[in-house]
């Protein structure tokens, strides 16, 4: 049963360039370019993303060459791998040169710290299952992403009758939920902004605390955005935006979730909390 939506206002944009690229990153990075150009006001999130997503590629094929050789793709094994910290100061000067400005700080500072620094650090985030709070968690976590998503693609999961909140891989919050076309409808699904798991989730339900009344369970969209809902929740005051595929097939809910920043600024001014903030820490 679809929740009825409320309408909020958001900028202009063009359509959606049809071009498909070949691998999952490339998809990513060629649909942030495009939002890029289609929205000026995300211009600069997206701008950052796309060099971001080009370090992460690079560093996921590393590793994937490295696993297939001799290196052990066990998830406790990644903070500490001498091939992954010896990518961690090229990442930080990545950051240093193009990220925001409290994120550049950041990555100064801890470029200038020890490699024990990094390791801990590493370590930490790749560990703990709550949002980062400090630019450096921020970093790592980006940093840690593709790694995340390495150890998740050779995992295996059973996901078959799988109904918690919770991503089944690392246990964290979701950052995304996602509309997939399923026979005459939609199934809504959660995805993980670490490792990307995706797992099926019940549509009139809160990620967050489990409210299942329709009533506190209110939707709104954007006519800017009219594929990107944002589902609040008026028990726990948590929200998260969900990309229908239904409705625009091009978009990538990672990617989208990112752009759609003018939804986050509406629901917060709204007494809303994020459920899980995205790799940005947005």
């Amino acid at each position: 049963m679809l929740l009825q939506s409320r309408r909020l206002r958001a900028p202009s944009g063009k359509p959606d360039n049809p071009t498909v690229p070949n691998t999952s990153w490339q998809k990513r990075i060629r649909r942030a370019e495009q939002l890029a150009v289609q929205h000026a006001f995300a211009a600069e999130i997206l701008g950052f993303y796309v060099h971001v997503a080009r370090f992460q590629e690079g560093l996921y094929q590393q590793l994937e060459r490295d696993s297939r050789k001799s290196w052990s793709v066990e998830p406790s094994h990644f903070p500490q791998s001498p091939q992954l910290l010896s990518n961690f100061p090229l990442f930080l000067n990545l950051v240093e040169e193009k990220a925001p400005a409290r994120f550049a700080e950041a990555a100064n500072a801890l470029r200038n710290s020890s490699p024990d620094s990094w390791s801990n650090l590493l370590t930490h985030t790749w560990s703990e299952a709550e949002p980062p709070d400090t630019p450096e968690e921020y970093i790592a976590f980006t940093f840690l992403q593709p790694c995340a998503e390495l150890a998740h693609t050779r995992a295996a999961l059973q996901l078959d009758g799988y109904t918690h909140s919770l991503c089944p891989f690392c246990n964290r919050k979701p950052a995304i939920a996602v509309l997939r076309p399923q026979g005459d409808g939609a199934r809504r699904n959660l995805v993980c902004g670490f490792c990307l798991c995706e797992w099926e989730f019940r549509r009139i339900v809160c990620a967050g605390c489990g409210q299942e009344d329709q009533a506190k369970l209110p939707v709104y969209t954007a006519e800017q955005f009219p594929y990107t809902r944002v589902e609040c929740c008026d028990a726990c005051h948590t929200y998260i935006k969900s990309v229908d595929l239904a409705k625009n097939g091009l978009a990538d809910p990672l990617v989208d979730e990112l752009a759609t920043v003018p939804l986050d600024l509406w629901a917060q001014e709204h007494g809303y909390t994020k459920l899980r903030p995205n790799l940005l820490g947005l």
